[in-house]
């Protein structure tokens, strides 16, 4: 799926947001992206954007000088999984199963 060409074609509800086979956002080059960025190439809102974030849904890799969160391309596909969870289970089951994924990928540090 490619990019739409302006942001009035940009789903702007969850009903509306693409379903697990398709991809939010198409094809990203790697880079960094502030939340109105985020917001824009997912179609969720900024305060949706923010929210995630304070609650621990997705992280900002890490922050500017002039204190905006800066996030990465993997935040996508973390977005997309939450909006297809979000469909049959609380944040908070969200947020403990992203919690659960992230411990499984890394290595026992002990």
């Amino acid at each position: 799926m490619s990019m739409p060409q302006s942001l009035e074609a940009m789903p702007r509800t969850l009903e509306s947001m693409p379903d697990s086979s398709e991809s939010m956002t198409g094809s990203l080059p790697p880079r960094e992206y502030r939340i109105g960025d985020v917001a824009r190439h997912s179609g969720l809102s900024r305060q949706t954007v923010h929210n995630y974030t304070i609650m621990g849904l997705i992280s900002e890799k890490e922050w500017s000088r002039g204190g905006h969160r800066i996030y990465d391309a993997s935040v996508f596909a973390v977005l997309e999984r939450i909006v297809r969870l979000k469909r049959s289970r609380t944040l908070r089951e969200i947020r403990h199963l992203l919690k659960e994924t992230d411990r499984q990928r890394r290595p026992n540090l002990e």
